[in-house]
Order: C-alpha cells, then structure tokens, then sequence
C-alpha cells in the first residue's frame, strides 16, 4: 500500500479509538440478539435450505423466456442445480473426499445473447440472492477501483441482510475477458492478474469481512452497534458455497482456437479449418490451454471448471423472441403505453421488421429494444394528447413511422366512429381507402376533427340503413360527394323494387 495511505490509515484508526474511548459508557443489552438489531443477522442459525429442483424442470423453465442456446441452457441447469443440491445434501459425516469442488461457471457469448437474462431467471426461480458486477470497475487493492470483496458485501445487501441467506448466493461478473493480461509485465496488466487473484480467493473459499477497513460509513456503523449491545464484533461473509458465474464475449479467442486446431489436425482434414465458419463454431471447442494463452492464470482457469459457449442470435431468433407471449420487450413496450391508457397490439409483419432491423444493429436482443423505440417514440410522444385508446402496429408504421403515425391520426377516429355506430345501429361500415383520403382531405381543410367530420356527413345512415335491412354498408369516394342524396337514392330504389 502506498506510504501516504499507510499514514491516512494509522491517523484514522487514532482518531476512531478516541471516540471510543470518549463516548458514552454502552447500555447493557435486555438480551443477546445475535447481532440482529442493526439488520445483519450474523449468529443466528441458516435455515436448511430447501431446494430440491431437478436439471430438467430448470431447463424447462428457462425455455419459456431464452430462444435458442439448448446447450448453454442444459449446461447452466444442470450444474447449478448440481450445486445447490449438494448444499442441501451437506458435508460427508465420514469427511471423506479430497477438496471442496465448485461448479463455478464460464459463459463465452457476444453481446446480447442473455448470459445476464440467463442467470436472472435462475436465481430468480431458485430464490437466491443474485448480484452482478463488471470485471473492468475492480482493480487490485492499492489501484483505483473497487475491491472485488465489494460483490460479496453486495450480495449480503441483496440478502436484506441475512448472511447464511448470501452465503447461498449467486455472483455473476461480467466483462470477465477484460482483465486478461496481455503478456506484458508493466503497466494496466499488474492490475490485472491482481483482480485474477483476488477473485480466485472469493471463487474457492474465504472470509469476507462486513466491516470495510478505512470506510468511515463501516466504522461508523460499528460505533453505532458497540453504543446498543456494549460488543465489537466481526461481521464475515463465506464464501464456500457463493456460485460465482463469470462472462465475456472474448473477442480474438475464436482465432487461437482455429490456429490450434489447424495445428493438430495438419495432413488430416486440416482444409476444414481453414474455410470460413461461424465464430462459435470453434468457441464450443475451446480448453484451458487456449484461455491461459488469452491471458488467464492458469489457476483463474481451475475454478471455472464448467464452461457454456452461447450463439450468436440469427434474425429468426430475434423474431421468435419478439413472437414469445413472454418477451420483455414486447411486454414493457406495451406497458409504456398502458400508462396513457393506450393499448397496443403488434402484426406478425411488424414483429419480423423488427427483428430484421435489429439484426442490422449487430447488438443481439439489446437491438430489439432501440429498434422499437425508434419506431414507436412519435406514437408515444404524440397518441397520448388524442382520444385513441388503441391502436395496431404493422410493418409500414415500422418501415416510416412518420407516415404510419399520420395514418393512425387519420384512421383511428374512423375506427372510433365504426364502433360507435355499430353499437348504436348494429351495422357494421367499411371505409375505401379513397374515401379514408377523401375525409382526411377533408378535415385538414376545414381544421377539423375527422370524427366530427364522418357524424356531419354520415349520421343519418344508421336509420336510412335500417330501413333497407343492411348489415353492412362500404362508404366510399361516391357516398361521400353527396352523402344524403345517395342515401334518398338507395332508399328509393329499395322500396321501388319492393
């Protein structure tokens, strides 16, 4: 640690053991409450933990909400149902075995294929606490940036507190590639091995203290409990069966996976290799000797011994995720609008164009997402000061939404009127397209609503209709140049056959 930090470090704790020694003798405590009081729960008992989920129904509930990754999903549910049944199962009574293994696990994906989504659900249907950080905010202790312990501190958080709970957690650390070292011995690499062995400590098994050294909100805290119950404890968090799941894209990983696949495969079918194939192709065939040669100690590498390689979403995928009842895209695009009181539904030709656009973006699932709110962001702007209550979108307000929200201005107050005097007549009205222009034309040119317009020009239908026993009637461009003479006619030559 550096010299000024040593120093800053020796003055704070004098200056925290004067306080202590100048405050207020402690009240005795009624009881012993296990340190409960200030919210952590530290000496009471873990509950046995109740989970007896099967790989399978974890898969199963997994294929409800992530399109495509069959493999990553197998490998994901398995083991880590795998590790929390071990946990229920506890320690041989005999001792027996040689180390304490952990199923800690690897994701290798590019962008926007779920790792993140993936272990949400999972921890979300197990029940766990679940926490996520980024590989790149962290840095060995003496380096600005965070310390990795920090994850361990927030899943205790996550927990509300409850440490066995947090002991039985989920870590996720994404970005995992970034701190790679890149071979040189100076400079940002130092850093990075530091994180590496930081972490390989919190991903096997050890004590994390609660109480941050130096952080004045930790001391404080520590104060605070001494005043209450007249003890100074030490919080710590084990790290012994936290599953720690760490991601990447590992961009360039492919590369050194073709070259050694070149090599052990020259005079034998080594062309293979050397056509073009998907990137993932060679990732599903990546070892620890590829990993460690990317940048990785090679005991970092030990602890992750499960690795999951995802796909690379197609734009059919994209398209059925979008499709899935379940989407969150979709889902929370319609909440948006649900929050004015407006409800939206979605063609089939609306969802593909999406997915199409989103393809192009090159950024996975998180495309689909900036996609709809280019295309929807006038209709969320604008719909909300009109009287539509609902509305579709189709594949032309995807293409030009300038265009597809002028349709709807137009259109909905028709649709309105439809309804409305269907309700009141029973017949059903059907509009021409040039009769839809005819009245937009219309409208503007008076400055007027294109509802008001259609009851001016076409109220009088509902009883001449009835009086002509239709069920259905199609306004067009004719019916509209002189609505009541074409009415008088139609009457006139229905009761002239009669």
């Amino acid at each position: 640690m550096p010299q000024d930090n040593v120093t800053q470090s020796a003055d704070f704790q004098r200056r925290m053991a004067e306080m202590f020694r100048n405050m207020p003798p402690p009240q005795k405590p009624e009881a012993d409450d296990g340190g409960q009081d200030d919210g952590v729960k530290t000496e009471a008992k873990p509950e046995e933990i109740r989970f007896d989920m099967k790989p399978e129904e974890l898969e199963a509930y997994l294929n409800q909400y992530v399109v495509r990754q069959d493999r990553a999903k197998e490998i994901l549910a398995t083991k880590i149902c795998t590790h929390f049944n071990k946990i229920r199962l506890g320690e041989p009574e005999d001792g027996a075995g040689v180390g304490h293994i952990k199923n800690n696990i690897l994701m290798i994906g590019p962008t926007g294929v779920g790792k993140t989504y993936l272990i949400k659900l999972i921890a979300r249907r197990i029940g766990v606490p679940f926490v996520k950080g980024d590989a790149t905010k962290f840095s060995e202790t003496g380096y600005v940036g965070g310390d990795v312990e920090d994850l361990v501190r927030d899943l205790v958080r996550e927990a509300d507190g409850d440490i066995p709970r947090a002991q039985v957690g989920i870590i996720y650390i994404d970005e995992i590639d970034k701190i790679a070292a890149s071979g040189s011995a100076v400079g940002p690499d130092v850093s990075r091995t530091g994180v590496q062995r930081n972490l390989l400590k919190l991903m096997e098994e050890t004590d994390v203290d609660m109480r941050v050294p130096h952080d004045l909100a930790s001391q404080m805290e520590a104060m605070m409990h001494f005043q209450r119950t007249g003890k100074i404890e030490k919080k710590k968090v084990n790290t012994r069966n936290i599953l720690f799941i760490v991601s990447g894209a590992f961009l360039g990983l492919e590369d050194r996976i073709r070259k050694r696949l070149h090599k052990q495969t020259i005079g034998f079918g080594s062309e293979h290799f050397g056509k073009k194939a998907e990137t993932d192709v060679f990732l599903k065939q990546v070892k620890s000797e590829d990993l460690i040669e990317y940048g990785f100690e090679s005991e970092f590498v030990g602890r992750l011994p499960v690795v999951a390689v995802l796909d690379e979403l197609k734009e059919e995928d994209l398209y059925h995720i979008l499709k899935n009842p379940d989407s969150s895209v979709i889902v929370e695009k319609k909440r948006d609008f649900q929050a004015y009181g407006i409800e939206i539904s979605f063609e089939d030709g609306a969802l593909r164009e999406l997915a199409r656009k989103a393809y192009q973006e090159g950024t996975g699932a998180r495309g689909l997402v900036s996609v709809c709110e280019k295309a929807l962001l006038k209709f969320e702007k604008k719909l909300p000061s009109t009287d539509i209550k609902r509305f579709v979108v189709t594949k032309d307000m995807v293409e030009n939404p300038e265009m597809g929200l002028a349709r709807v201005l137009t259109e909905a107050p028709i649709q309105q009127y439809q309804e409305n005097f269907f309700k009141e007549n029973g017949i059903r009205l059907s509009f021409t397209p040039g009769a839809i222009q005819r009245l937009s034309d219309q409208a503007a040119a008076r400055d007027g609503d294109i509802g008001a317009l259609c009851r001016e020009l076409l109220d009088d239908y509902g009883y001449g209709l009835k009086l002509t026993r239709e069920e259905t009637f199609e306004v067009t461009e004719e019916v509209l140049e002189d609505p009541k003479g074409f009415l008088n006619r139609m009457i006139k030559t229905f009761y002239g056959k009669k």
